[in-house]
């Protein structure tokens, strides 16, 4: 609501919020005793478990209840940050752990923003890691840089042999469709997987060029992308397979235009796509998302329940 965000702009000391999450998968046993335990899962292959999460947190961000519409082998967290938005100064610092052999599944209920600065950089840095043969889905709603903003989003990923995780990054310039356009301020972007992938970009609000220009932007304020992150190389077959699914569905796309796969290493499959507004990029990131679901682990396209609310 207005009063909400007059709120956030009204603050005059910055915070620095901390959330750690630590997925973690348990496997049902029974002992000689013939009593029922929980034991941690020892190995790496995909057998039924239970994946718990746990997390501790210092400043305003949370995690919602532990929910489980697949089973109890997937585990799907809503992260809540209830400012709604950051300002120059404040810092969000995010760490996902996810154990041998857990799957874990975080989205948010609405968006991160970063509103106008008066010199001091706003920052949200996450980390996620990955032991050998889990699974992580992050998928936070868009990030919103408004009009004078100073912000940097950095992710972080380490993945140890047989992990595989799906994520995206949605950047909204402004609020296009309210006429609050990105038209002063700065906002980068940093996405890593170390040694493998690396993506960084800067978007400076006056720079007609690249905000307008047709080796730029080309007019878009949607810039948004899905990879597919894996810390073994992926077969040839598998990973043929992937990017013909990405780019298939791109070509079938209202964004057709704007929107293009590759794979340019072994354990990275990425697709981007410029739109003039959020919803036609969440749109395609989403289908493509529910088809790798399908090839790479045989699961249902089934969306978070905070999605449709």
């Amino acid at each position: 609501p207005e009063a909400a965000r007059r709120c956030v702009h009204s603050r005059t000391m910055p915070w620095h919020a901390r959330l750690q999450l630590d997925y973690t998968a348990r496997r049902s046993a029974v002992p000689a005793d013939g009593s029922s335990a929980a034991l941690p899962a020892l190995s790496t292959a995909r057998t039924p478990a239970r994946t718990v999460a746990h997390f501790r947190h210092d400043g305003p961000l949370r995690i919602l209840q532990s929910l489980y519409p697949e089973g109890e082998s997937i585990c799907h967290n809503v992260m809540v940050h209830p400012p709604s938005g950051l300002v120059g100064g404040d810092v969000l610092d995010i760490d996902v752990r996810v154990g041998a052999g857990a799957h874990g599944l975080v989205t948010t209920p609405g968006a991160t923003r970063f509103y106008r600065s008066e010199g001091e950089l706003a920052l949200q840095t996450t980390r996620l890691t990955l032991a050998e043969g889990a699974r992580l889905e992050w998928l936070p709603l868009e990030a919103i840089a408004y009009d004078s903003c100073l912000a940097e989003n950095r992710l972080n990923v380490t993945l140890a042999p047989g992990a595989e995780m799906m994520g995206w990054d949605i950047t909204a310039l402004g609020l296009p469709g309210a006429d609050k356009p990105f038209l002063q301020g700065r906002f980068q972007q940093h996405i890593e997987l170390p040694g493998v992938w690396l993506e960084r970009g800067r978007i400076e609000g006056a720079d007609s060029h690249l905000m307008d220009g047709p080796h730029g932007l080309a007019g878009h304020r949607c810039c948004a992308s899905l990879f597919f992150l894996t810390g073994t190389p992926l077969a040839r077959e598998r990973r043929a397979e992937l990017l013909e699914a990405a780019q298939q569905t791109a070509q079938e796309h209202a964004q057709a235009r704007t929107a293009g796969a590759t794979s340019p290493d072994a354990q990275v499959v990425v697709l981007r796509v410029l739109s003039p507004m959020v919803e036609p990029a969440v749109d395609l990131l989403r289908t493509v998302w529910s088809r790798w679901r399908q090839l790479a682990w045989q699961l249902p396209a089934d969306a978070p329940r905070i999605w449709s609310t």
